[in-house]
C-alpha cells in the first residue's frame, strides 16, 4: 500500500472541499454543502482504492467496491466500513438533486441547515477516518 501523486492529489482536493463546506454553510448555500460533501467523500474513498491498488471505477458511490476489497483495507476502515458505505450511498443519492434540482425540487428551497450539518458531520467523519487509515503509508 502506498500513496502516489494522484492519491495525494485526491486527498488534498478533499481537504479543500472540507474547508469550502464551512463557507457554503455560512452563506446559506445548504444544497452546495451537500453536493460538495458528496464530491469530497467520493474523492476520499477513491484515494483509498488507489492506495490499496484497486482500479478506481468511474462511478460516484464506490461503497460496494470497498466492500469487495474489505480484507485489503486498513483496520480502521474495516471497522467503520458499514458507516462509510452508508454515508457514501446517501450522499450519492443527493448528488444531482442538490446541484441541478428538478422542476418540482428547487435545491435552494429544499435543503436546510439540518441537511448541511449532517453532510458536514458525515464528511468530517470520512475525512478523519481516511486520514487516520492512510497516515502511516509511504508517499511515492
Amino acid at each position: 500500500m502506498k500513496i502516489d501523486a494522484l492519491t495525494s492529489a485526491y486527498l488534498e482536493k478533499a481537504k479543500v472541499r472540507f474547508k469550502a463546506l464551512g463557507f457554503f454553510y455560512e452563506n446559506g448555500a445548504y444544497s452546495d454543502v451537500v453536493r460538495e460533501a458528496q464530491e469530497m467523500v467520493e474523492l476520499l474513498l477513491k484515494a483509498v482504492l488507489r492506495a490499496i491498488g484497486v482500479e478506481v471505477p468511474k462511478i460516484h458511490d464506490v461503497g460496494r467496491v470497498l466492500e469487495k476489497h474489505k480484507e485489503s483495507l486498513p483496520q480502521i476502515l474495516q471497522k467503520h466500513l458499514d458507516k462509510i458505505k452508508s454515508i457514501s450511498k446517501r450522499l450519492r443519492k443527493e448528488r444531482e438533486l442538490s446541484f441541478y434540482g428538478a422542476e418540482d425540487f428547487i435545491p435552494t428551497e429544499e435543503y436546510g441547515p439540518e441537511d448541511a450539518e449532517m453532510a458536514i458531520k458525515d464528511a468530517e467523519f470520512v475525512l478523519k477516518t481516511v486520514e487516520e487509515a492512510l497516515k502511516k503509508y509511504p508517499r511515492a
